[in-house]
C-alpha cells in the first residue's frame, strides 16, 4: 500500500465507521441525549418519571406480536452490515460456536460479576434520584410475552456485543486510535445510548464498556460478552414480568 493509498484507506473507514453507527446504536444514542434533556426540562424530578423497555405497541395481542418480532428483526440489520463489511467476519469477532465452554464459562462469569454491582448501582441512582423509574418490560400478560421478551434481550446483545465491541474496537484499531481512546469510545457510546434512563444508567453501562472492550482485546471473542448480556437482559425483562411488583419498588 502507498503512502497515498493509505491516508485514503483510513478515510474510507472512517466514513463507513460514521455510517454505520448512525444506522444503529450512534442514532439510538442521539435519540437517548434528546430525550434525557426533554426528561430534565420536563418540570418534574427525573426520579418521578418512567424510562419504559419493551412496551406494547398495539392493544391487539397478535399485532403486538408482529411488531414486536418486526422490531427485532430491523434492528438486526446493521449487524449484517458489520459481518458484511468485515473481512472474515466470524473469525475477526469471534463470533462461532467451537467454543462453548469457554463461551458460557465467561458469559455466565462476566454477568455475574457485571449484574450484581450493577444492581447496587440501579439501587444507589434510585436514591440519589439520578434515574429515572426504569421498566424493563411492559408486554400484555398474553402466551408469548416471556419468548418475545428472551428474543428482545438476546437482540439487544448480539446488536450491542457486534456492533460496540467487536466491530468498533476493530475498525477503531485499524484507524490508528491508542487503546485508552479505543475503550473509551466504546464505553461512552455504550453508555450513552442508555442515557434516556438516566445519568446511573450511563454511569453503569460505561463501567460495563470497559470491561467488555478490555475482554475482547484479550480474547479475541464477542460470544461470551453475548452470552453475559443475554443473561443479564433475560434476568431483568423476565424477572421483572414475573416478580411481584412489590419486589421492585426500588427500581
Amino acid at each position: 500500500m502507498t503512502s497515498e493509498s493509505r491516508p485514503a484507506t483510513r478515510t474510507r473507514l472512517g466514513q463507513e465507521v460514521a455510517i454505520v453507527l448512525l444506522l444503529s446504536l450512534g442514532q439510538s444514542a442521539v435519540y437517548s441525549v434528546v430525550s434525557i434533556i426533554a426528561k430534565l426540562t420536563a418540570g418534574k424530578p427525573l426520579s418521578q418519571q418512567a424510562a419504559t423497555l419493551n412496551a406494547s405497541q398495539s392493544p391487539r395481542p397478535y399485532l403486538d406480536l408482529t411488531y414486536q418480532l418486526l422490531e427485532i428483526f430491523f434492528a438486526l440489520v446493521p449487524v449484517l452490515l458489520v459481518l458484511y463489511l468485515l473481512h472474515r467476519p466470524t473469525e475477526t469477532l469471534g463470533l462461532t460456536l467451537n467454543r462453548p465452554g469457554f463461551d458460557l464459562g465467561w458469559g455466565f462469569g462476566l454477568a455475574a460479576a457485571i449484574g450484581i454491582p450493577g444492581l447496587l448501582l440501579v439501587y444507589a441512582a434510585a436514591q440519589l434520584g439520578i434515574n429515572a423509574q426504569i421498566v424493563p418490560a411492559a408486554l400484555q400478560p398474553v402466551w408469548w410475552a416471556t419468548p418475545v421478551l428472551i428474543l428482545a434481550a438476546i437482540k439487544n446483545a448480539v446488536l450491542e456485543e457486534v456492533i460496540v465491541v467487536g466491530y468498533l474496537v476493530t475498525r477503531l484499531r485499524q484507524l490508528g486510535w491508542q487503546l485508552p481512546l479505543v475503550i473509551g469510545a466504546s464505553a461512552v457510546l455504550r453508555g450513552s445510548y442508555h442515557l434516556y434512563q438516566g445519568f446511573g444508567a450511563f454511569v453503569g453501562n460505561a463501567v460495563m464498556g470497559v470491561v467488555f472492550a478490555l475482554f475482547f482485546l484479550r480474547a479475541k471473542r464477542v460470544m461470551p460478552l453475548i452470552v453475559a448480556h443475554s443473561v443479564l437482559d433475560i434476568a431483568a425483562f423476565v424477572g421483572y414480568s414475573a416478580l411481584p411488583k412489590s419486589w421492585l419498588t426500588w427500581l
